[in-house]
């Protein structure tokens, strides 16, 4: 992915924009984050998120399991009024857009219940409304100039390499974790083949040994 402005020489061209720009750039990109929360989910356990969220929002909720068990869960999300917007069992990852029907407090839960030993690592991205204009009078008549243009490229290209990132750190956690389970398997499987062969071994020690034992046999002689 390339982010070289127009003009500018270089893919490294955009590094040229006047501090003035580099700062509203980099604001408006921070204000853009969206609510990320990685947490821990015990087995036999349900979490729930509370947002407050007026009417007409757009709303996206996408969550992904990065550890523990098959990697599912479940995941509930209601309105102020209690009806059911989204529900789906043992998912491993999905995401849902919804537009607020009114205004009030909006629930998401996530619920590990089913799982009697296995506790879940769970991580979640709730972005609520748009991504406000990177210059507020975006929506003038007069076109962009050439320097406006190749920020709102810049923006829209960052934008799109932190989702990636995000993406690449979940499945590098998940790669990990499941690396880490593979181990610990293998070590146990180890650990219990050495104590079976050594216990093998001892015995066909004992038993070949019995093949050269020195039987004496006792005869009495009874006198008349």
């Amino acid at each position: 992915m390339s982010l070289e402005a127009p003009g500018a020489q270089g893919p490294w061209g955009w590094l040229a924009l006047p501090p003035s720009s580099l700062l509203l750039l980099l604001l408006a990109a921070c204000a853009a984050c969206a609510s990320e929360i990685t947490f821990e989910l015990p087995d036999n356990a349900k979490q729930c998120f509370y947002e407050e969220i007026t009417q007409g929002t757009k709303c996206t909720l996408e969550f992904q399991v990065i550890t523990g068990g098959h990697y599912d869960v479940d995941c509930r999300l209601e309105d102020p009024d209690g009806i059911v917007l989204y529900k789906e069992m043992k998912k491993q990852y999905d995401s849902f857009t919804f537009t607020a029907s009114r205004n009030g407090t909006y629930k998401f839960c996530f619920s590990n219940e089913f799982s009697t030993f296995t506790h879940k690592t769970v991580y979640f991205d709730f972005q609520v409304g748009e991504d406000p204009p990177l210059f507020p009078s975006e929506s003038r008549v007069t076109a962009l100039t050439q320097m406006e243009s190749a920020c709102v490229s810049i923006h829209e290209a960052l934008k799109s390499v932190i989702d990636y990132q995000t993406h690449f750190r979940l499945r590098e956690a998940q790669g990990r974790s499941r690396a880490e389970d593979l181990n610990t398997r293998v070590a146990y499987w180890s650990i219990g083949e050495a104590i079976i062969l050594l216990i093998v071994s001892i015995g066909q020690v004992f038993f070949l040994k019995s093949f050269f034992s020195d039987k004496r046999t006792t005869t009495t002689c009874v006198g008349s």
